[in-house]
């Protein structure tokens, strides 16, 4: 039996078919039955406690009857008893407890077994019911957790996408169907799309991509049954920081019918079905059943309301229900309609089923009321299979009634299988009660009596201010009435509130039935029919709860979210707008201005305000913009082209740049084109470079078309143009007469603003008269700005741009006052003649222009036959023309015109007087009286004719009063020799003076040409006639044409024109040829003013050089060298000297041509014998120069020419910079200029000349280090520098710029070779030691030695460090020299010296400590280029008083201020720039004299010896009063004992000024300075100071000017000049401080101290680092380059002490100092001192550290370096610190003893 056992919970049972009976098939039977049966059914039904629950609601009803009926029927037992039979049989064969899910029954055995004890307590009802309790069917509703792949559910069309479609399903679940899994027939045409792009197929094949469109496949709220295929979390989309998981589901046939079999399909079973074919009367349907050859047929009348057959595609899928079968039993028969299948009353619901598998979603079902609960209701089907429904679906939560009084046990209710729960046991079905899903109709909300779609009434996002609590489930949620008939809402309980809530109470807290609160709408599910409601105030104060919550060109917040970085840099910026919803800010707009550095000015997490500008939530997009410009603007925003109206303003970006204009992109899809005319007033001819992409532009709408969805938008400011210049544009006319005054002159046009318009108006200089382009710019020329012009004729307008087109030709003008001016296509009419003017010419005809912009079309064949044969027909833009129509098409609006015509019947428009017939005009007074008329007047005839006058190409004649002739210059003079004036060779002729004259023709004023007589025409005759003495005769000559000129040949030209580059002239007046400017003269000299040496008219005698008579193109050339043949690369040889046109001309070159074929560079080396007069701007385009050629390669067609003076003029002149052709010509040693050619990382190239380049190595630049070397060399600068390396073969040239290389007087420094014993040499104390110092010895290559201390001095020397201080000067001698070990010895001695007074002379001269006086700060050690180590990091002291004749180290000096009037007498403050009244600081300084070594003192000055060894003075005058002098006779009896003493004199001054008494203390003063000795100088300058104290104090400007030029004429003047600035900062006076300062540093540029104090005078008392900075590299260039270090030490200390300085700015550059000297420890100690003040731990410690891992360190500095780290480390550390240092030095002393073995140091 165990087999059995296991098997027992498997399957529908006996219990579960007992359970299905329906209720009122019992209700008569007696009431005794039921108690046998009640034993026998715990003989065969395996749940046994739903029994009691049945029997319970039994007791309850009034009519229960009684005895042991059971409540199956006969036919109901027989079934139990049958499949129980089958499974026993079955199991025994098989051996297993395993079937197949589709067989039913019951276990009886193991029902028995283990419900026989019940038996026993018959009574015991409370036992039964409580125990089983477990056994009873659980209510789960589907979840996430509870859907599994292999699960069918019925879901509802939510969303249509463009690649999946979203499935609302069951308990707000939402699933996703991708295009892939609809149907095969979808699979399959994908495929075939993407073969057909793979193999680029043609168009049709493409065309199939759009058919597979969801849209026309789907429709929203369609009910489809979907097979779950997968569950997983979505990574791409998360919420509350988690991953949203994903229902993946198929509605493949094969899949969502898999469970069913052929044999299974019976009516009103519901199936999944695809279309396979389309047919006329229906839909053949693929039912995705394996094995079996079974098709549906869906008629074209089942498929439902609103389909229509021929827009069903196949592959499309339908959820339908089987009606029925066909005769042969092989096509189902199918319905679609959901009217129909959802009409449960007809009975549309599974009545019996061969399986429990026929029970699929979808199905319709009879539910027999089995237990009811307050979670949903249980029930079975068929009495075989458990079916639920939920909370949801039951209807329990939406109604929020109590299910027992709608729903009895026992009864029968229709409901529709939703969901399956595969991993259920035993299995069970989730059904729906809900009237829209058992109807399979969308849910319906009602609103003013209608029906409508839910999401219309309350759309998602909407916020509810009255949200209703109607029932509340403990852990699950709120259903809530949110106001809206027939739809309610449920909150899930993690949306009750932000933060976790354990339970929800009926009937107590903030959440009881009736509470109401603030929701909102966070979702909507159809299936449900309910509305997802959030109570979260999180969620209530979110502004966005999706993309389409937003609105394009919204202002919203956000926080910066990431930066995005992609290849280019920064590629935008993500903002989260709120959760889950994050936009992106393109590049373009992230700022109004192009940022550098985006990540600097954004930071994540940063609140930024922005702007929407699109939004797609298809592909959930936002786009933002953070321009301050967009995001402030107030304009109307462009959201839709049927809002924008013309006149509109708003602003835009510009997205697109072409040359025509560019796009400007809005808001969404809006864009519009800004034209190039429309960006400004001005005239733009590359919009690249006024504008660029992501610029905002301020735009108004000029034109709009919605249909089109075209936008044209404007730039320029319309205020400009207001309202009173537009309706003044309305008024205005076509062909009215106008005035304006000229506001703008170009070459080819003249702006015009309109008087009384306002309007601006172009007047083209073509437009100025009906002559010729010579007559028009004539008049142009005339015409200025400010002018007033009058008689204008408008000829169009264009309202869009505000420009109105005017004329001032006299044929349009008259035309305009007799009203017969074209204005429109109205005033065309055939045979009229009219007046226009060439708009443009092409090959086939001229279209000629009239007023408002109207055109005709003159064919070719409708011009004079001479026309044809020019070029161009003779025509000319805006050239003035006489035309009739002759053909008007109305239906285009097209006409044509004609010359020909016109030219035929002009005879007809004579003045009535020559216009008789048989008539013709008749001569008024001829010259010739056998002239009685026109017609006289023959071709050839031989007549006079009288000057009327004379102009520069022509004289105009007369032949009689009404017959006018002219005569061309070229048809005067017969020979060159007859021109007497070749600039004026008309000047002879004069007016009245009467000619003989030959008939040629007759002149045709619109071309310039001459017609035969038979072409008259106009009403006024103008004769062509010829004065050549060699016409006069009885034989006429033909005229001169061009195919009569040949190459070769000569001619006399008149100029009649001056181009650019040529000389337009006339042989004849039909023959016009062109000279080029190369050769137009031989003389190029002639050839820079062509205007004022060849005027027009002048004469030249040419020569013919090339004809072309079929492009009517004649040259001719004047040069008397010229050859037949032009220059080519055949016929040039070097040297040869010729003439050329420059074609190009900037800063790098100049292009000159030479002839058509050949034209070459000059170079700068090619431009002058000078390089310093090099310079390639001096000639501009168009310049004739001459040029010599130096160098050919025919092969590829280049030349090399120069201009030099050498080349070109004379070749003895003198040559500054040689001619570099070949490097052959270079010897090692030659200094030579040179041009940049290219700066590189490696050096700079420079062109020498020809091809040869030289290299200079970065290291052969300068003398000093310089560190941004490329920014001192820019190409095409001129440098110069010695060849130093010279290889022929490999073509290389190295030379070398540095000053010390090109010095003739350059002098090699001393080498350790050099030093010899007994040798005298001068240095500097480069290191102190306690054994000794260290000497660098001046001008060597870093050779120093020691010097020992017994070597110092006579006596011996205790304390070398009192003695000597790094950076003294000295002067030594070598005593010894070990070449073996590279040392040297020094001494000092004095006795190593010839003379003492020798030795005091040069003392004098060496030290540097000889500057007298007071000194500013402490003085400026003149060391090498490494330095000495700067121990003073303190600021300026200006007050320090030293005392020049003690020979002592110059000591810091506290600041000593003036003793007040109070401490000393009385006597008024008075400050003597460093000194007190008192005598404290001489005082000091005696003190610290007494203090100063013998020996030093001894060499520097003997009277001081004296003084500190107490020479007793008496004093003559007797004691005094101990409290001091007392009045005027008290000082003077002091004075006369010590005339010397400064500080007497000085306080005899102050009691002065106590009486007030200025102009005796001055007297003091000056008595004072007579008085004092002159060697006492110290003394001198203090009573000098104290003068100048009580000058600046007491004083004026003037008295104190006075009082310092005295005082530097009698003492040191830096020093004076010091001690003023000193006083003027003390006093406050800080501008006239900053003046001396400047004048210190210009006169005493040579003293580092200068350019130290005023340094530190602008960086603590100004505060200017800017300025105190700048002083650096004006020093360095100033000072000797051994300053150079020490100085930029004192300026980095700076750095750091200024309270306005920058230490990291110190830090740099101490670091370009270590950079040079990385084994200085001085700078390392000072640097150190430097960051130790900082106080920064890291940086001490890490200085400490790279000195240890400096390489080449001594044992030496180590060991005083790890001391110094050691004791720091004591003080600031702790004691891993203090071990870290000691280990650290050992392991430097390990490593130092493995490379022991190296030769040490000289030190």
């Amino acid at each position: 039996m165990a087999p059995i056992d296991k098997k027992r919970k498997n399957g529908p049972t006996n219990e579960s078919f007992a359970r299905s009976r329906k209720p009122a098939e019992g209700d008569d039977r007696p009431s005794k039955r039921l108690r046998p049966d009640e034993q026998d059914g715990k003989r065969t039904a395996p749940k046994a406690p739903l029994v009691p629950k049945i029997s319970r609601v039994r007791e309850e009803e009034a009519a229960f009857p009684r005895g042991g009926a059971s409540i199956l029927t006969p036919l109901e037992h027989k079934q139990i008893q049958i499949e129980a039979t089958r499974d026993v049989l079955f199991e025994q064969e098989g051996g297993k407890s395993s079937r197949p899910d589709q067989d039913g029954g019951g276990e009886e055995t193991a029902v028995r077994k283990k419900h026989k004890p019940k038996s026993k307590g018959k009574g015991k009802k409370g036992t039964e019911n409580a125990d089983p309790e477990e056994e009873t069917v659980k209510i789960e509703g589907l979840s996430y957790k509870r859907i599994v792949p292999g699960s069918l559910v019925l879901g509802q069309v939510s969303q249509i996408n463009d690649h999946d479609i979203a499935l609302s399903l069951p308990n707000n679940l939402t699933g996703y169907v991708p295009i892939t899994l609809v149907s095969d027939k979808i699979t399959q045409r994908i495929d075939d799309i993407a073969a057909a792009e793979d193999d680029e197929n043609d168009e049709d094949d493409e065309a199939n991509s759009e058919d597979v469109e969801l849209v026309k496949l789907f429709s929203i709220g369609q009910y489809l049954r979907a097979y779950v295929v997968s569950t997983s979390d979505d990574p791409n989309s998360t919420s509350n920081g988690k991953p949203r998981r994903r229902i993946e589901l198929s509605l493949r046939p094969q899949q969502a019918n898999n469970a069913l079999k052929s044999q299974n399909i019976i009516v009103n079973t519901m199936l999944m079905t695809s279309v396979a074919s389309v047919e006329d009367h229906g839909l053949v349907m693929d039912l995705g059943l394996e094995g079996s050859d079974l098709k549906g047929f869906l008629s074209s009348k089942e498929l439902g309301h609103g389909i229509k057959l021929p827009d069903v595609q196949e592959g499309r899928v339908f959820l339908c229900m089987v009606t029925g079968l066909n005769s042969s039993g092989k096509i189902i028969k199918l319905s679609a309609d959901r009217q129909k299948i959802g009409n449960l009353k007809k009975s549309n619901y599974l009545t019996e089923a061969p399986t429990v598998d026929a029970f699929l979603p979808g199905s319709a079902v009879e539910v027999l009321v089995a237990d009811i609960t307050s979670r949903g209701i249980v029930g079975k089907v068929m009495g075989m299979l458990d079916v639920t429904a939920d909370l949801m679906h039951s209807g329990a939560g939406a109604s929020g009634k109590d299910l027992e009084k709608r729903y009895k046990i026992g009864s029968k209710i229709k409901g529709r299988i939703v969901c399956t729960f595969p991993a259920a046991d035993p299995p069970k079905l989730g059904v729906s009660l809900l009237e829209h899903v058992v109807s399979l109709a969308p849910q319906q909300a009602i609103k003013n009596g209608e029906k409508k779609n839910p999401l219309d009434v309350l759309p998602l996002s909407t916020i509810i201010e009255e949200v209703t609590v109607r029932k509340v489930e403990a852990n699950i949620g709120l259903f809530v009435d949110v106001g809206v008939k027939g739809v309610s809402g449920f909150v899930h309980i993690s949306r009750v509130k932000d933060g976790k809530i354990e339970t929800l109470s009926e009937s107590a807290g903030a959440y009881k039935v009736g509470s109401t609160h603030c929701g909102r709408v966070i979702g909507y599910n159809s299936l449900d029919g309910v509305y997802l409601i959030s109570l979260e105030p999180s969620i209530l104060e979110q502004p966005f709860l999706r993309i389409e919550d937003l609105t394009i060109g919204e202002v919203v917040k956000g926080k910066v979210e990431k930066i995005v970085i992609n290849a280019s840099g920064v590629g935008g910026i993500l903002v989260n707008l709120a959760e889950g919803i994050t936009g992106l800010v393109p590049v373009t707009h992230m700022s109004d201005v192009q940022l550098q550095h985006p990540e600097k000015k954004f930071k994540e997490g940063m609140t930024v305000t922005a702007r929407v500008l699109s939004t797609d939530p298809g592909k959930r997009q936002i786009r933002l913009t953070l321009k301050k410009s967009l995001v402030n603007s107030e304009a109307t925003l462009f959201l839709s082209y049927n809002d924008i109206k013309v006149g509109m303003h708003s602003p835009g970006t510009i997205v697109n740049i072409i040359p025509a204009g560019a796009v400007v992109q809005f808001y969404g899809t809006i864009r519009g084109f800004l034209p190039v005319s429309e960006m400004s007033e001005a005239y733009i001819q590359d919009p690249h470079q006024h504008f660029r992409l992501g610029q905002v532009v301020n735009v108004h709408v000029l034109k709009v078309d919605p249909k089109a969805e075209k936008l044209t938008v404007s730039c320029k400011d319309t205020s400009v143009f207001g309202l009173a210049q537009q309706n003044a544009m309305k008024k205005l006319k076509v062909g009215e007469i106008v005035s304006g005054v000229v506001t703008e002159k170009s070459n080819d046009d003249i702006s015009v603003e309109l008087q009384g318009l306002g309007s601006r108006a172009i007047l083209a200089a073509g437009h100025l008269t009906d002559e010729s382009s010579s007559k028009n710019q004539s008049a142009m020329k005339k015409i200025r700005v400010g002018q007033t012009l009058i008689d204008l004729v408008v000829l169009e307008k264009l309202e869009q741009k505000r420009l109105v087109t005017v004329t001032n030709k006299p044929s349009l003008l008259k035309d305009a006052r007799d009203h017969v001016l074209l204005r429109s296509f109205d005033d065309v009419k055939q045979n009229k003649v009219v007046h226009g003017f060439v708009k443009n010419v092409t090959l086939t005809a001229v279209f000629v222009q009239f007023g408002g912009g109207l055109t005709g079309l003159l064919p070719k064949n409708k011009l004079t036959e001479n026309s044809i044969r020019l070029p161009n027909f003779g025509m000319a833009k805006y050239q003035s023309v006489e035309a009739k129509i002759i053909s008007v098409d109305h239906g285009q609006q097209r006409f044509a015109l004609s010359m020909v015509d016109l030219s035929n019947e002009v005879p007809t428009e004579l003045p009535p007087a020559t216009a008789s017939a048989g008539s013709a005009q008749a001569a008024v007074n001829s010259v010739d009286p056998t002239v009685t008329s026109v017609d006289d007047l023959t071709l050839g005839r031989l007549t006079k004719a009288k000057i009327s006058s004379v102009k520069d190409t022509q004289i105009n004649v007369q032949l009689a009063d009404n017959i006018q002739g002219r005569i061309d210059v070229s048809q005067i003079f017969d020979t060159w020799e007859t021109i007497k004036d070749r600039k004026k060779p008309l000047r002879s002729f004069s007016s009245k003076q009467v000619i003989d004259v030959r008939v040629l023709g007759i002149h045709d004023a619109r071309n310039h040409r001459f017609l035969p007589i038979s072409h008259r025409g106009g009403k006024t005759l103008v004769f062509e006639l010829s004065a050549k003495p060699s016409d006069q005769t009885d034989v006429a000559q033909d005229p001169l044409t061009l195919d009569k000129v040949k190459v070769g040949s000569s001619w006399i030209a008149y100029v009649n024109n001056i181009g650019d580059d040529c000389l337009w002239v006339n042989l004849s007046p039909n023959v016009r040829g062109r000279i080029r400017n190369i050769d137009v003269s031989d003389d190029i000299s002639l050839l820079k003013d062509m205007g004022s040496n060849f005027p027009v008219g002048s004469a030249i005698r040419v020569q013919v050089t090339h004809v072309d008579v079929a492009n009517n193109r004649l040259d001719l050339s004047a040069r008397s060298t010229q050859t037949s043949e032009p220059l080519t690369f055949k016929n040039l040889s070097k040297g040869m000297v010729v003439t050329g046109r420059v074609t190009k001309s900037n800063e790098r070159l100049i292009m000159v041509q030479l002839s058509e074929s050949v034209s070459g560079p000059i170079n700068l080396t090619d431009l002058a014998d000078d390089y310093s007069d090099a310079d390639l701007t001096k000639y501009s385009k168009h310049d004739i120069i001459r040029v010599c050629i130096t160098d050919i390669d025919a092969p590829n067609k280049k030349i090399r020419i120069s201009t030099r003076p050498s080349r070109v003029l004379n070749s003895s002149l003198p040559v500054q910079d040689p001619e570099i052709s070949s490097i052959s010509q270079l010897k090692v040693n030659d200094i030579i200029r040179g041009f940049v050619k290219n700066v590189s990382d490696k050096g700079l190239f420079v062109n020498l000349g020809g091809n040869v380049t030289a290299y200079v190595r970065v290291s052969d630049l300068s003398d000093s280090y310089v560190k941004d070397w490329k920014s001192e060399f820019a190409v095409d600068q001129l440098v110069k520098g010695k060849i130093v390396h010279v290889d022929t073969q490999s073509n290389n040239v190295r030379m070398s710029l540095k000053a010390t290389v090109l010095d003739k007087d350059y002098v090699a420094p001393i080498t350790f070779d050099d030093v010899k014993v007994g040798q005298v040499v001068t240095g500097k104390i480069r290191k102190v030691e306690d054994f000794g110092v260290f000497i660098l010895i001046d001008s060597s290559d870093k050779v120093s030695g020691l010097c020992h201390k017994s070597e110092m001095a006579e006596k011996p020397v205790h304390d070398v460090k009192k003695l000597y201080e790094e950076g003294d000067a000295v002067k030594a001698v070598v005593l010894k020299v070990d070449p073996e070990k590279r040392r040297i010895n020094f001494g000092l001695k004095a006795s190593y010296f010839e003379t003492g007074a020798e030795a005091e002379v040069e003392s004098d001269d060496d030290d540097l400590s000889g500057m007298q006086g007071v000194k500013i700060g402490e003085d400026v050690d003149e060391n090498d280029e490494e330095g000495s180590e700067d121990n003073e990091h303190g600021g300026i002291d200006l007050d320090d008083v030293e005392s020049i004749d003690s020979g002592a180290e110059q000591n810091e000096q506290s600041d000593e201020e003036m003793v007040d009037a109070s401490d000393n007498s009385g006597v008024a403050a008075l400050n003597a720039g460093g000194f007190d009244w008192t005598a404290d600081v001489l005082d000091q300084v005696e003190e610290q004299s007494g203090a100063e070594s013998d020996d030093e003192d001894a060499d520097e000055n003997p009277k001081k010896k004296k003084r500190r060894k107490g020479e007793i003075k008496i004093d003559k005058t007797g004691d005094l009063d101990a409290n001091g002098p007392q009045s005027v006779s008290d000082f003077e009896r002091l004075l006369l004992g010590q005339p010397d003493s400064a500080e007497l004199w000085i306080q005899y001054m102050a009691f002065q000024m106590q009486l007030s008494e200025l102009g005796k203390a001055r007297d003091v003063a000056e008595r004072a300075i007579k008085s004092i000795n002159i060697r006492e100088e110290t003394e001198k300058m203090n009573v000098w100071i104290a003068l100048l104290n009580l000058e600046n104090t007491y004083g004026s400007d003037e008295t104190v000017e006075e009082a310092f030029k005295r005082a530097c004429q009698y003492n040191d003047a830096q020093e004076i000049h010091e001690r003023l600035t000193s006083i003027y900062i003390q006093s406050g006076k800080h501008d006239k401080a900053d003046e001396l300062f400047q004048v210190l540093v210009k006169k005493f540029s040579q003293s580092p101290t200068v350019w130290y104090n005023y340094a530190h005078f602008l960086h603590t008392t100004l505060a200017s680092t800017d300025r105190a900075r700048a002083l650096l590299p004006r020093a360095t260039q100033s000072l000797p380059p051994h300053t150079h270090l020490n100085l930029t030490l004192k300026f980095a200390a700076l750095e750091f002490h200024s309270s306005s300085g920058s230490p990291e700015r110190g830090r740099t550059m101490f670091e370009g100092l270590l950079s040079t000297f990385p084994k200085r420890l001085d700078i390392w100690n000072q640097l150190l001192d430097l960051e130790i003040q900082q106080g920064d731990q890291d940086i001490i410690r890490g200085v400490f550290e790279r000195v240890v891992k400096t390489k080449g360190l001594k044992p030496k500095g180590a060991k005083s370096w790890f001391r110094r780290w050691s004791e720091w480390e004591e003080k600031n550390g702790d004691k891993k610190s203090q071990e870290k240092v000691k280990a650290k030095a050992e392991e430097w002393v390990r490593s130092a003893g493995q490379k022991k073995s190296q030769p040490e140091d000289d030190e």
